[in-house]
This record gives C-alpha cells, sequence and structure tokens, in this order.
C-alpha cells in the first residue's frame, strides 16, 4: 500500500460500571458515536476464559472520522484496590486528535474527565504532542497531537477533532520477553528499547520526575500500533472478580492477515463472529506474556490516510 498508512489495531475494550454514562461522556466530550450495543454472548465471554461476564451489557463506539476503529465498553463490577498504571496488562488507550491545547480546554470543560497529564511534547518523540485524562472508570486515556505529516513517521494523520484510538500500551514485567513475543508471534516490526522521562509511570510509583522508563514501539507496514512499556519495582498482577474480564482496558483486538502463523499460540482458536467489530470473520484469543488478552481479527490491515 505505498504512500497510504494502515493499521492493525481494530479495538480497545475498557471496563465500566455503567454503560449508559461512559457512552453519554463519550458520544459528548470525544464526539464517538454507538454503532453496536447488546450483551456478552456466553461464548464470547467463554472465548475471553470470563464466563461472569456473559450477559453483561456493552456498546462499540466509533470516532467522527468514520474510520472503522472502535472503542468497546463492557460493564463489568468495581474490582476493590485496583488501581490504574500499578499493575501488569493493557494499561492505556493512545487516540489521535488535531489540535490537543483545545482538546485540553475541552477536557477541563466537561466536569467528566480529570486531567492528569497536561499537553507537553513526549521526551525523545520530538513529533507529538500528548496530554492525559482519566474518566470515573479509571480509564487512562492519552490524547495525542501528531506535530507531523509525513507517513514514514509511522504515525496517523487525524481526520477529525478527536479520532482513533492508534496506540495499545502495554505494562510489562520483562520488556525484552515481550519485545520478542511481538516480533516472534505477531511478525510485526519492533523498535529498540528507549529510554525516556514517563511522568505517568512516575506519577503513579512516586518516583522522581526524571527517573526513566524503557519502551518499545511495534509497528505493521512501518505504522506504530503497539507500545510496550518496563513497569518497575511494585508493580503488581492485574486481579479482577471471579471468572471476569479484569478491570481498566481488558482486550484489545487486531486485524492479522495471517492466522495461520498463531497456530499453536491460541489461548481460545478462532471462531467466525458476527457485528461491526468482527464483521463475520473468524476471531481467535492470544495471552501476551503478561497474561493480557489480544483478540485477532481476521483480515487484511485497514487503510489509514
Amino acid at each position: 500500500m505505498e504512500g497510504r498508512s494502515v493499521t492493525l489495531l481494530k479495538c480497545a475494550t475498557h471496563i465500566v460500571a455503567d454503560i449508559d454514562a461512559a457512552v453519554a461522556r463519550y458520544t459528548r466530550w470525544l464526539d464517538y458515536t454507538v454503532v453496536e450495543e447488546g450483551r456478552v454472548g456466553a461464548d464470547l465471554a467463554a472465548s475471553w476464559d470470563a464466563p461472569a461476564s456473559g450477559e453483561r451489557r456493552y456498546a462499540v463506539l466509533q470516532p467522527a472520522s468514520g474510520t472503522p476503529v472502535f472503542l468497546r465498553f463492557i460493564e463489568g463490577d468495581p474490582v476493590p484496590g485496583y488501581l490504574p498504571i500499578r499493575t501488569y496488562g493493557w494499561a492505556a488507550i493512545e487516540i489521535c486528535v488535531q489540535d490537543v491545547e483545545a482538546v485540553n480546554e475541552r477536557m477541563l470543560a466537561s466536569g467528566d474527565f480529570e486531567v492528569i497529564g497536561p499537553p507537553k511534547p513526549l521526551d525523545g518523540f520530538p513529533n507529538v504532542k500528548p496530554m492525559q485524562v482519566r474518566g470515573p472508570d479509571q480509564e487512562t486515556v492519552y490524547l495525542t497531537e501528531i506535530r507531523v505529516d509525513d507517513p514514514s513517521a509511522g504515525l496517523p494523520r487525524p481526520k477529525s477533532p478527536i479520532d482513533r484510538p492508534f496506540i495499545m500500551v502495554l505494562a510489562c514485567p520483562d520488556l525484552e520477553k515481550t519485545a520478542a513475543w511481538m516480533a516472534d508471534v505477531l511478525a510485526l516490526e519492533v523498535s529498540a528499547p528507549v529510554a525516556i522521562r514517563y511522568s505517568m509511570i512516575s506519577l503513579a510509583f512516586g518516583l522522581p520526575a526524571d527517573d526513566k522508563h524503557a519502551l518499545v514501539t511495534a509497528k505493521w507496514q512501518g505504522q506504530v500500533l503497539l507500545e510496550a512499556d518496563q513497569y518497575p519495582e511494585g508493580t503488581t498482577q492485574r486481579v479482577g472478580n471471579p471468572g471476569a474480564l479484569p478491570p481498566g482496558v481488558s482486550i484489545v483486538s487486531i486485524v492479522h492477515p495471517d492466522l495461520a502463523r498463531l497456530e499453536g499460540h491460541w489461548a481460545s482458536p478462532p471462531v467466525a463472529r458476527d457485528g461491526p467489530l468482527y464483521a463475520g470473520v473468524p476471531v481467535g484469543v492470544l495471552r501476551t506474556p503478561e497474561g493480557a488478552l489480544l483478540e485477532v481479527i481476521e483480515g487484511e490491515p485497514l487503510p489509514w490516510g
């Protein structure tokens, strides 16, 4: 797809206490629209090894740009003691925006999102200017302005003021192991580790602001879709309610053109599933080295740009 950007990223799933409240928050302040809602089927919940999440309400939302990369919310009961950015697994959703300063003003006015990191250039990555917010369901969302219009940078060009998820962040106990898994199992192009001042991790663990934390990025055909961060001492395993999806970002969904290469790695083998997210094609489930859920949907990369 020369001259065009593509992405494998398809959906980020977050657990919420109240579907109606979450939908109202994201439709009002992030301009998303609902494209599907209902209750999780028992078979789908079983594929996640989360039978207690069966029959819980869910909603799938799409950005104003119309790009078919989604947010999905699933209702779940609060987990006592759960704190975001303190456990291994999917840590945050990163969404691309056109003007992060304008988005910051919107978030400050919302009353629904707390700004936990105001807009500022990312240490070591001058082409991006992120901010971070947290919602009532303890969701951590990075809202990132892409400050370069160059497809070779591996970053998207937002088509609406607040567009799609473009990177999902994975908190790791062993960055080298996770990077190798992304390359060997998923056939992603994984960068060499780089250590940066990472305010969200330092704040969450009470570490000095100048501390540096290592990360890698993972690309498909030159386009970034995953980030893996080395988390510090004191990080714990994410514990959920018995038989239910874990709190926070519970699932990341990607498309992949070669499900055959994943044979022998499935936690749940591919089954055809319907709806805007799955579109009737086979969907299987992997576990990352941290145990995080990764849905893999058969299909070609999604054009972007």
